[in-house]
């Protein structure tokens, strides 16, 4: 049996189905792209889903695991250790100041957030009484653990699992209204996405953003910002919320932090930090070396290269390009994003599309509604952001009759 119909065979009668079926089996990357197993080129702008940051194999991560890899992989939370430490400080010195868990997905990061929460409540309120609402957005995402579910207001992922833990009312995206209508004495904290990913690309104004804080200092909750997938430079800025100069209480990070090794991390303000106390929570293989490297190696990246003020300059031009195509082809309603976060949203069903630009050598995400995801990595080439427009360009020609001009 050659290769090809044993790695189908594997999947078919030992794998999980909760993925479908995949089409192609990748075998390599490097930069921004990656190739099957037929040695067939292909664009990567699926990124792990906006996970390896640095695109495949980046010397400097490969070179970071490596040598990790050679000292110490594992030995948990009981003891001290450097590449923690160092990175604990580097993620302060970007989040300001404050304490970090660290833990090893983005669910992780999300569920750290919502206990967060509960230890506010009961601080806030009492023992008795505690304050245990979170509001969260409409379209917002964040995991599939139950408590991130249940702060997931989507049919889709609830779906199979009801009852969901109570106490997650939903506001409306960039409608400050509809969130302060919900809060009440039982709320303790307010939970959203700067940017959803998964929910199809929506982005949260600065003047929302800049209201929410205002309405949590008024009433004395948190505000929870999940960055899980708008973070790490995505949008250009380090955390995506930057844009309205505000600061949250806490936020949840993972998937572009390790570069595609994995790693998820909770920042908490100083003064809501020691609401965790020992034995309150823990996560054994959170934070160890291999991981820690990894991020490291991540971070130093983004400054060494000037990643974000690259990612800002060079998808200024992309995303024109992007909306000239809107502009032409009525099949596309909207494009929405920031950065290298970026949602093309389309009138219809587009997965047909998606396998044609898949076919010419473009790798896309799906996420809510009809919206393709565009997830190029920090470090892709000028040349591959253009080469991205041809293909869509030439897809969507073929695919449907482009307006005139």
């Amino acid at each position: 049996m050659n290769f090809k119909d044993t790695i189908e065979e594997q999947y078919s009668k030992y794998r999980l189905n909760n993925y479908g079926s995949p089409t192609i089996t990748l075998v390599k990357g490097k930069g921004e792209h990656v190739w099957d197993d037929n040695g067939r080129k292909y664009l990567d702008f699926s990124t792990g889903i906006a996970t390896t940051a640095l695109g495949h194999c980046h010397p400097a991560l490969v070179t970071a695991i490596q040598k990790q890899a050679e000292t110490l992989i594992h030995v948990s939370n009981l003891y001290r250790i450097e590449p923690q430490g160092k990175l604990a400080e580097a993620l302060v010195s970007k989040a300001g100041p404050g304490r970090v868990f660290f833990c090893n997905s983005g669910a992780e990061s999300s569920e750290a957030l919502i206990k967060l929460s509960r230890l506010f409540g009961i601080h806030k309120s009492g023992t008795e009484n505690p304050a245990t609402t979170v509001i969260v957005s409409n379209n917002g995402f964040h995991g599939r653990t139950f408590g991130g579910m249940s702060a997931t207001p989507q049919e889709k992922i609830q779906n199979g699992f009801f009852p969901m833990l109570p106490n997650f009312p939903v506001g409306k995206m960039n409608d400050i209204q509809s969130f302060a209508e919900l809060v009440d004495d039982h709320t303790a904290a307010i939970l959203i996405e700067p940017i959803q990913g998964e929910g199809g690309i929506h982005v949260a104004s600065k003047e929302f953003l800049q209201d929410l804080r205002s309405l949590c200092d008024e009433k004395n909750i948190l505000l929870l910002m999940d960055e899980v997938q708008s973070g790490t430079g995505r949008t250009g800025d380090f955390f995506a919320y930057e844009i309205a100069d505000i600061k949250p209480d806490a936020i949840g990070m993972a998937k572009g932090l390790g570069g595609g090794f994995p790693i998820g991390a909770v920042w908490i303000t100083e003064d809501k930090a020691d609401l965790f106390k020992p034995g309150s929570h823990g996560s054994t293989f959170g934070g160890n070396p291999l991981a820690c490297a990894a991020a490291l190696a991540v971070l130093d990246t983004i400054d060494s290269e000037n990643l974000l003020t690259r990612v800002k300059e060079l998808s200024a031009p992309w995303i024109e390009q992007l909306n000239q195509l809107k502009e032409t082809h009525e099949i596309i309603t909207d494009i929405r994003g920031r950065g290298f976060l970026i949602g093309i949203d389309f009138s219809e069903d587009p997965t047909p599309i998606q396998k044609k630009l898949e076919d010419r050598g473009l790798l896309t995400v799906r996420a809510g509604g009809n919206v393709l995801r565009l997830l190029p990595p920090l470090t892709v080439a000028e040349s591959s952001l253009n080469e991205s427009i041809e293909i869509l360009s030439s897809v969507l020609n073929e695919s449907t009759v482009p307006l005139s001009n």
